[in-house]
């Protein structure tokens, strides 16, 4: 798993119960080997988006991570709700996925991970704006 390289993001992954945190670096590096399988994606920048481990390209749309306390059996994966990306992620995941609204892809802390399906959401994202006029986003 690469480094993180930005403190104030790592800070924050630390803070995580140690439950979640595996999880949600285990998302992060979904997301950095999907962003590395990408054809020509030149730079992803980890930082912090309201206070949450963000994942940003120019292609693309922002990505990002995270627990909360409120909802302390679950973690989520969370995209720019003014986006088709989670109406689209509905219409081809609905039987896969638990979604939170036009915002955020769900996951219960005891559950599996559809791997495959969530890389191709994560390509979608990153890919965003050189897709967003596409049916489906060319999913």
């Amino acid at each position: 798993m690469g480094a993180i390289e930005n403190t104030k993001v790592a800070a924050v992954f630390e803070h995580y119960p140690n439950h979640i945190q595996k999880k949600l670096l285990f998302l992060r590096q979904l997301i950095l080997d999907t962003a590395s399988e990408l054809e020509g994606m030149d730079h992803l920048e980890e930082t912090l988006k309201w206070g949450e481990p963000s994942y940003v390209t120019k292609r693309g749309s922002t990505i990002r991570i995270a627990w909360k306390e409120s909802s302390p059996q679950q973690y989520a994966m969370y995209f720019n709700c003014n986006t088709t990306l989670i109406g689209t992620f509905k219409e081809a995941f609905s039987d896969i996925f638990n979604f939170e609204g036009n915002r955020a892809i769900v996951f219960g802390d005891n559950e599996e991970i559809s791997v495959d399906e969530l890389k191709q959401c994560i390509s979608l994202s990153l890919t965003y704006h050189s897709r967003k006029h596409l049916p489906m986003l060319g999913l």
